[in-house]
């Protein structure tokens, strides 16, 4: 979208907004509707509602070319009495990062997101949040690559997999790409999370347990997820590659998916049969 397209597309949410709101709604005293010459509120009671300048917000209702910080978008947003997904567009138009609001369905969510896992099989399937602690996993992903069950509490985390697993490191064909595609990730996402003390006792931790880890760290690397394809070595069913896919589930920006699908039919097949002779059937 051209910005001033999205400046436009701001003006008119902001007066669709307004038009819908009484000023009963918002704790303002109904006065004359005779009186009143246009529909919902007028900009006047919004600007003094969200604190803002009339002229300021008329200008933002026109589509001009102003700038709005996330303060002053938040108080548009109670002022309006916006719902969370409203919240969300108009962040979205202005330019500006989700909001921060919890995520929906607490115990129910995870236990919906662990159907979802679950159902990927005979793809190795696992799900981690902003710290890159384990949240979900299936089957397959304990039979291909590891349990993270075997891991103690607090260290069922990706990295501590990748960098401290020796069974994973010797499982893969090419252990270091790999390794440093993930500590470029996290480098990067926790540049989207300054501050974070988990994420900081992880760097900490690992750098202690770790040499590769430590130096790598040191080089301060950088890279967004990139398709790409893993080798492993299989013990009980040989060679073979798993393509990388990741994703964020809607509604949960700071988990990811991690999709690892077997490449080729006859891929396809010996993880199909390791399943069946695990479970019985």
């Amino acid at each position: 979208m051209r910005e001033s397209d999205r400046r436009a597309e701001l003006g008119a949410f902001l007066r669709a907004q307004r038009a819908r709101l009484r000023p009963p709604d918002v704790g303002l005293p109904e006065g004359d509707p005779a009186l009143r010459r246009t529909p919902g509120l007028r900009r006047e009671e919004v600007a003094e509602l969200s604190g803002v300048g009339v002229t300021w917000y008329t200008y933002l209702e026109q589509g001009r070319d102003i700038s709005a910080s996330a303060q002053v978008i938040d108080a548009l947003a109670r002022a309006l009495r916006l719902d969370p997904d409203e919240h969300h567009h108009l962040r979205d138009l202005a330019g500006l990062a989700p909001p921060d609001t919890p995520a929906p369905g607490g115990e129910q969510a995870a236990a919906r997101l662990g159907r979802l896992v679950d159902a990927a099989a005979p793809n190795a399937a696992s799900l981690y949040d902003a710290c890159y602690d384990y949240v979900a996993w299936n089957t397959s992903y304990t039979l291909l690559r590891l349990d993270p069950l075997t891991f103690p509490p607090g260290r069922r985390n990706l990295l501590w997999m990748m960098f401290t697993d020796a069974a994973n490191r010797a499982r893969m064909v090419d252990w270091e790409p790999a390794a440093r595609a993930v500590i470029s990730q996290f480098r990067a996402a926790m540049g989207r999370r300054p501050g974070d003390p988990r994420l900081a006792a992880l760097v900490e931790e690992l750098s202690e347990v770790s040499r590769e880890f430590r130096e790598w760290w040191a080089d301060y690397p950088v890279r967004r997820f990139r398709p790409a394809t893993v080798g492993i070595d299989h013990p009980e069913i040989g060679r073979l590659d798993l393509e990388m896919f990741k994703m964020r589930p809607m509604g949960h920006p700071d988990l990811v998916l991690v999709l690892q699908v077997p490449v080729g039919e006859d891929a396809r097949r010996r993880v199909a049969s390791l399943l069946h002779r695990t479970d019985g059937t």
